[in-house]
């Protein structure tokens, strides 16, 4: 009776080894495989068409950006102020929806301005009270402008039905930005 205790516990003993071992060895969850094989269903990569117009997208809503921090500090008007702090916040808003639609699309959007772009926006720094004002009024109305246009063409043309909404949702927005801009550069004439 003893030997067949010790036998069945040694038995008992190898047995579990060998099941942990397996186990350790040989996970039947997730292996890097199928890891990489589910990251690469979850993008979706776009046409050029479509991918050219989330980096202008994004390019454009970061100088609205930048200029809307440079306003906040420089402008002598508060309506011109108010109007700066609307730009950064909701141009905020809409890279940060861009960047994780463009996520999912294997788009690369840009993460800074261009050199371009700085030396534009380092020549309004160097202006100040109302003409600082008028010139960045006069930059919104034009930027707007061509903003509406380009999200107007995005929302027919682009084949990208996600891109396409995206850019049907932020129009409303860009044309209230638009009249706003115009409003005030027309009271910045007086």
């Amino acid at each position: 009776m003893k030997k067949l205790l010790i036998l069945s516990a040694t038995f008992l003993t190898v047995w579990m080894t060998q099941s942990c071992n397996n186990t350790a060895k040989n996970p039947q969850s997730e292996t890097p495989v199928d890891s990489a094989k589910d990251i690469n269903e979850t993008v979706k990569p776009v046409d050029e068409k479509s991918s050219e117009f989330a980096v202008e997208a994004a390019n454009g809503s970061m100088m609205e950006v930048e200029m809307g921090k440079l306003a906040q500090e420089k402008a002598q008007s508060t309506r011109v102020k108010a109007f700066a702090t609307m730009m950064v916040n909701d141009h905020s808003k809409a890279v940060d929806e861009l960047k994780a639609l463009a996520g999912t699309k294997g788009i690369t959007l840009p993460a800074e301005l261009s050199t371009e772009t700085k030396k534009h926006i380092e020549d309004l720094g160097k202006k100040t009270g109302k003409e600082f004002d008028k010139d960045y009024m006069s930059m919104m109305v034009d930027d707007h402008d061509k903003d509406v246009n380009k999200f107007e063409k995005a929302g027919d043309n682009v084949t990208d039905e996600d891109l396409k909404t995206w850019a049907r949702n932020t129009l409303p927005t860009l044309k209230a930005h638009q009249d706003s801009a115009k409003a005030i550069k027309d009271a910045l004439k007086k």
